[in-house]
């Protein structure tokens, strides 16, 4: 289910006169019972609404005074969101005989032609308050609180994302909430305005036409919608500058290319886009290949498993994408845990809408062919699922049943194809010749599965620059000739650091003056530049070695830095703790 919860505004949408019909009332219900969640939000403070809706109890909240208090129909609490204006500003409006005039918690509500005087008061006394209209009335509020924000942390309350939210509305004041749903839906009395902008406009007025949403709802969710395509996400485009777009609620895609052809490059650029719209990303990464990603939380390390609690839980906050590390899991079992971990984050799933997209890295791995994967494949998502691998064909071929495109990369792309189609019985389409060769960095093979013929595309280049996670760099053995050796400037010393991880213990531990001797000479970033083969980090660490102001501490600490900015290091080494 792509839709979860309804947001609605209250007069003109699901009420007439203040009054919802037998009708409206039984759709809401139904909704209910099809597993959805129901937000009311209006322009109305709290006693009006409760003297005019006697069935508030059908929502699990309620959004009043155009955005500024949050109210919980079933524990009768009140959360106000904003402070009021202040009480001359209310006084001076009653002393200029400005009525109706009406206060709630935060709101100040009148009618036209008033907000002319509302207007010069705030003026006169220099607040930062808003006027809102809504067919004739007037609303004061803060600036920037509106039914949009109000909406917002309901929802965070709720633990829910607004991308699996459908609004429906009919005024002014509506297109902020409406806007910030994944689908906008405007009754037929809408005004002309908010038509204009909804994904859909229904053929029936008010109460009826909520009636009509509700029942599309419960039919399809909605899947025939093709507005929705606005949310489409550009990732490449091709020689005529064609973008290629993304569905976020689409079927699954599979990234497959040789070992070193960049699938962690792309696969970080789709996820930054993805997270960018504000859709919640889990990474399941067995190799620590998405150690940096700056947007996700991380979960699991080189040295500690992550727990499934821990997961789940980090999964109910929809702001949050996720990175869970393996590598603190043996290799053997890998696969175990994963399947272990599958339900728990399809029963969040099922319940949420979240996570929008489950990223597989090292398929081939988690997901081997065989009886065991599968079991798992019915329960995998029909959308929002990714798959990277080397080997398409190494994964079990029922569970890509629901990838809807390839994208390939690196050497030889056609032979990912041909692997790719020999797995699932696929007929192999066409494609350019280059798919017989090596692919440029950055370009990438489209085939939509299904489709006759295959694209070229130039993807979009990540915004985060991937730290670089060579063990062989970082903990392993460059062996005696690659090492670096502290020895100070007398060759009293002979400290061999084999790797990264042992150079910034041994940094950590000798005396300034061996320290600073080395600095001075440029040995560090010369045993970079040569060595570890890293151009940009040995320019850096030249910098700091430049630096003649810099006292050891300090330099110390700023090589530190520079290194494990770059490169992945075991816990221990990157807290200093050796």
């Amino acid at each position: 289910m792509r839709f979860h919860a309804i947001a609605t505004d209250y007069d003109g949408t699901i009420a007439h006169d203040g009054v919802m019909d037998a009708a409206t009332v039984a759709a809401l219900e139904r909704a209910k019972k099809s597993g959805r969640k129901l937000l009311m939000v209006t322009g109305r403070e709290l006693p009006d609404l409760q003297s005019v809706c006697p069935r508030l109890d059908l929502f699990d909240l309620a959004v009043v005074e155009n955005g500024a208090v949050l109210f919980n129909p079933q524990t009768k609490e009140v959360r106000v969101l904003a402070d009021p204006p202040p009480p001359k500003f209310v006084a001076e409006l009653r002393a200029r005989k400005v009525a109706p005039l009406s206060t709630g918690h935060v709101i100040v509500a009148t009618l036209e032609p008033h907000h002319l005087e509302v207007l010069k008061v705030i003026h006169e006394y220099g607040l930062e308050l808003q006027v809102i209209f809504n067919k004739g009335s007037v609303m004061v509020l803060p600036s920037g609180v509106n039914k949009a924000t109000g909406l917002a942390a309901a929802l965070m309350e709720m633990g829910l994302s607004a991308h699996n939210v459908v609004g429906v509305g009919d005024a002014e004041n509506d297109h902020a909430f409406m806007r910030l749903c994944e689908c906008s839906a405007a009754v037929a009395n809408a005004l002309p305005a908010v038509k204009d902008t909804a994904d859909l406009v229904l053929g029936k007025p008010r109460g009826a036409g909520v009636v009509e949403l509700i029942d599309r709802l419960i039919a399809d969710d909605l899947s025939d919608l093709k507005t929705l395509s606005r949310h489409r996400i550009a990732i490449g485009e091709t020689d005529d500058k064609t973008e290629f777009r993304l569905d976020p609620a689409g079927p699954g895609l599979l990234v497959a290319g040789t070992s070193g052809s960049g699938k962690s490059t792309l696969t970080t650029s789709i996820m930054e886009r993805l997270a960018d719209a504000g859709y919640q990303v889990l990474v399941i990464d067995p190799e620590g290949d998405y150690e940096t990603l700056d947007f996700a939380s991380h979960i699991g390390n080189p040295t500690q498993a992550p727990r499934p609690e821990t997961v789940i839980d980090a999964l109910k906050d929809p702001r949050r994408s996720i990175v869970v590390n393996l590598l603190g899991v043996p290799l053997n079992d890998r696969p175990k845990f994963f399947t272990q971990l599958l339900p728990h984050i399809l029963e969040e799933k099922a319940r949420t809408g979240r996570p929008h997209w489950l990223v597989i890295d090292e398929t081939h791995h988690l997901l081997p062919t065989g009886p065991s994967a599968a079991s798992l494949a019915p329960l995998l998502p029909d959308r929002g699922i990714l798959f990277i691998t080397v080997h398409p064909g190494a994964v079990e071929p029922m569970t890509m049943v629901n990838v809807g495109t390839l994208l390939l990369i690196g050497g030889q792309p056609a032979n990912t194809v041909a692997e790719f189609c020999r797995a699932t019985g696929e007929n192999e389409p066409l494609y350019p010749a280059i798919a017989s060769e090596k692919l440029p960095t950055g370009d990438a093979i489209v085939w939509r599965r299904g489709d006759p013929e295959t694209i070229v595309i130039h993807t979009k280049q990540p915004r985060t620059e991937r730290k670089r996670h060579s063990r062989k760099y970082a903990e392993g053995n460059l062996g005696p000739e690659r090492s670096f050796y502290f020895s100070g400037p007398e060759g009293k010393l002979n400290l061999k650091a084999p790797n990264l991880q042992v150079f910034l213990q041994l940094a950590d531990g000798v005396d300034d003056e061996t320290w600073e001797f080395h600095r001075k000479n440029g040995d560090i970033s010369k045993w970079v530049r040569a060595q570890i083969k890293d151009e940009t980090l040995a320019d850096e660490l030249a910098q700091i070695e430049a630096d003649k102001q810099a006292v050891s501490k300090d330099s110390r600490s700023a090589v530190r830095i520079a290194i494990e900015a770059r490169y992945t290091l075991p816990a221990d080494a990157a807290s200093g703790q050796v």
